[in-house]
C-alpha cells in the first residue's frame, strides 16, 4: 500500500513540475490584449475582440497537449497493479500543474502592467498580460491526462504482472496450467483420447 501512495505522489509531483514551464509557454504564445485606462481602471479596448478568447484557447491547447503527454508517459512508465495510484497521481498532478501554469503565465509582465496602469492618464492604452477568463479550461490538463491513460489501457493489451506471454495459466483455453484444460473434447471421447 505504501508503494502505491509513493507512486501516486511521484506522478503528481512530476506532473505539477511541468506547470510553470507550460505557463511560460502560454505567456510567450498568447496574443497581446490592449486595455484603455478609464478613471484609473484598465478596460478592454476591444471588448468584442478575439484577444481574450485567443488567450484562453492557447491555454486550453497547451493544457490538453500536456495532459495527453503526461497520461501517455505514466502509462508507459507504469506497470500492472498500480493503475489506481497512477490515475490519482495524474488527476492531482494535472490540477496542480494547470493552476501553476495559469499563475506563472499571469505573473509574466504583471508588475510592469500594474505600474503602467497606476501612472497612466485617462484614455491611455496599455498592453495587458495573459489571464484566464474561462477558468473551466484548467480542467483540460487532468481530464486529458486521465483520458489518455484510460484510452491506452483499452487500446493496448498489457500482459498481467509476471506473465511473459508463455503458454500456461491465463491463456484463453486453459486454467491452472495442465490441471484443467478447457479445450472441447472430440465427439465420442475425451481430449486425451483415453476414453472411447
Amino acid at each position: 500500500m505504501t508503494r502505491l501512495w509513493v507512486t501516486g505522489a511521484a506522478v503528481a509531483a512530476a506532473g505539477a513540475l511541468l506547470g510553470p514551464l507550460a505557463g511560460l509557454l502560454w505567456a510567450w504564445t498568447s496574443p497581446a490584449v490592449t486595455y484603455v485606462i478609464v478613471q484609473g481602471e484598465p478596460l478592454l479596448a476591444e471588448p468584442e475582440g478575439q484577444g481574450p478568447i485567443g488567450i484562453d484557447a492557447r491555454f486550453a491547447l497547451i493544457a490538453l497537449a500536456a495532459g495527453i503527454l503526461c497520461g501517455a508517459a505514466a502509462y508507459l512508465a507504469g506497470g500492472r497493479g498500480n493503475d489506481v495510484a497512477l490515475l490519482l497521481g495524474l488527476a492531482a498532478g494535472g490540477c496542480a500543474a494547470a493552476v501553476l501554469a495559469w499563475r506563472t503565465g499571469h505573473m509574466i509582465g504583471l508588475a510592469d502592467f500594474q505600474d503602467a496602469v497606476r501612472h497612466a492618464r485617462d484614455g491611455t492604452t496599455v498592453t495587458g498580460v495573459a489571464d484566464l477568463r474561462a477558468r473551466g479550461v484548467l480542467m483540460f490538463w487532468p481530464v486529458s491526462a486521465v483520458a489518455a491513460y484510460g484510452l491506452l489501457e483499452l487500446a493496448v493489451r498489457r500482459l498481467p504482472a509476471g506473465d511473459r506471454g508463455d503458454a500456461g495459466a491465463g491463456e484463453p483455453d486453459e486454467v491452472g496450467g495442465d490441471e484443467l484444460d478447457l479445450e472441447s473434447a472430440p465427439a465420442g471421447g475425451d481430449v486425451d483420447g483415453r476414453e472411447p
